[in-house]
């Protein structure tokens, strides 16, 4: 998966969820849900973690400075 919209639909739909399903479960409107399988840029990001703590998506954040503290 490329993109978070990827990541999003394709969870959802292995989990066999409808859009209206993950929202009722995430807390959050269809529409939300729409927007985010769409590639909307502008999602905040608590309604993020809602979606992705229902599809069972973890994160893992890395960048060069961590990755310089981690093997220091």
């Amino acid at each position: 998966m490329e993109t978070v919209a990827e990541l999003v639909r394709h969870h959802r739909r292995k989990a066999g969820l409808t859009q209206p399903g993950l929202a009722t479960l995430a807390g959050v409107s269809r529409s939300v849900i729409w927007d985010v399988e769409n590639g909307k840029q502008t999602v905040q990001w608590d309604t993020l973690q809602k979606i992705f703590r229902v599809l069972n998506i973890t994160l893992h954040f890395s960048s060069p400075i961590l990755d310089r503290e981690t093997h220091a």
